[in-house]
């Protein structure tokens, strides 16, 4: 194993020291499907954590956000087919509940408890069931219950979305795994995701919250589906401090490679929601290079893959390309719009539509090939500096609408 670590995407949260895993059916989905989720750390963790700007939050996230700044973490609850947002002190109360359930029955404290909920918005939370699916998944807590959880909190998603990465630090073997959810509701900032990440490495609390914030801005916070930031969007971390490495206490070699593997771990997952966007067709990677500072190619790439009219485009196969150059021109970016090149590829091959800000006569069959594949780049060069920046979205398809259109039903 090299430093920088090996990913796996098969691995997920199983067996990563300090920690048991469950996830279970407490009745809140139909037919039965697991619809919560159990994070238990055996030993005292520190944990981290990233969660919505919107300025209407969930219950879940109200509650977190004052149990987050605890100096330990033991567990995290989260349900899934109800969202307690918009659920007023009713809801406030029911999280409450969920936090001093999972506390009794593990034998901590409740600050030492997180929550979140995903699902529908502005209906109560069934406590009574999910307090009964605490207990079901508490007796059920396992080394290898991860993929159980990963399932427990899917919503709309078609696939669990997990990984893991080892590396070594200070010659001990570290793991760094993650689980997430999310296909809809997806806009930068972060998205209506939920995603926990999970490490044996030893670090010091405000070290952590560093690395988890730079990995989400290197992420999830350039990720869009949808254009819609949601009421309950949460990333959260713990490290159990079981792999025996010096702890991490400031920006040092271990803390770089720590924060590259959760920078590799959140991309992936990022990715893996992108491709799992409700009625997707394409995934789309926008490339903004030779920025003037990072921020402008962050900009740019993050407007292109929020834009509507280019989703629509290239869910029509169209090489639209004005619509890039519109996104790009109100991102916020500076840049000079008379020395922009445009360019976009697939497997099929690429092709340039744009040279120095103006249109150039290009063959559409080929274009018509390169637009056909389902993984597609389009790469903006600025030629104004030395910064890049990717950003990750799909298409908008008729599937989004029937999809959106009959979700509470």
């Amino acid at each position: 194993m090299s430093d920088k670590g090996v990913f796996c995407p098969d691995e997920g949260i199983n067996h990563i020291k300090g920690f048991k895993t469950a996830g279970v059916s407490c009745g809140i989905k139909k037919e039965n499907r697991k619809d919560l989720a159990l994070i238990f750390s055996v030993v005292p963790a520190v944990a981290a954590g990233v969660f919505t700007v919107n300025k209407v939050k969930a219950a879940p996230v109200l509650l977190d956000l004052k149990n987050i700044k605890n100096p330990v973490t033991r567990a995290v609850v989260i349900n899934s087919g109800n969202a307690n947002a918009c659920t007023g002190r009713k809801g406030m109360e029911n999280a409450g509940r969920m936090v001093t359930t999972a506390a009794s029955l593990l034998g901590i404290k409740p600050e030492e408890v997180l929550v979140s909920s995903t699902g529908v918005i502005g209906v109560q939370l069934p406590v009574e069931k999910v307090e009964k699916g605490i207990a079901r998944a508490a007796l059920d807590l396992a080394e290898d219950g991860g993929d159980e959880a990963a399932r427990a909190i899917m919503t709309t998603d078609t696939i669990e979305k997990k990984g893991a990465l080892k590396l070594r630090l200070g010659g001990r073997e570290v793991k760094v795994g993650a689980i997430a959810k999310g296909s809809g509701m997806i806009h930068p900032n972060m998205a209506t995701m939920l995603c926990y990440i999970l490490t044996d490495a030893a670090i010091e609390k405000g070290m952590l919250q560093e690395i988890l914030k730079e990995a989400v801005d290197s992420s999830f916070n350039l990720i869009s589906v949808d254009g819609d930031t949601s009421t309950n969007d949460s990333v959260i971390t713990l490290a159990s401090g079981m792999a025996g490495n010096k702890p991490i206490t400031q920006k040092n070699e271990d803390y770089y490679k720590l924060l590259e593997a959760y920078k590799t771990v959140t991309a992936a997952m990022a990715r893996a929601i992108v491709r799992d966007g409700e009625g997707a067709t394409k995934f789309l990677t926008a490339k903004v290079v030779n920025g003037a500072t990072l921020e402008d190619a962050r900009k740019g790439a993050r407007a292109i893959i929020s834009s509507n009219l280019v989703k629509a485009a290239f869910f029509g196969e169209d090489a639209n390309w004005g619509r890039i150059l519109c996104a790009l021109g109100y991102s916020g970016a500076q840049f000079d719009p008379a020395k922009v090149d445009l360019f976009i590829s697939s497997k099929n091959g690429g092709i340039k539509l744009v040279e120095s800000g103006e249109g150039l006569v290009f063959d559409e069959e080929l274009a018509s090939r390169v637009l056909e594949e389902k993984d597609i780049e389009i790469l903006v060069d600025l030629q104004d500096g030395e910064y890049e920046a990717h950003a990750w979205g799909c298409d908008l398809s008729y599937d989004y609408v029937k999809i959106n259109g009959s979700y509470r039903t």
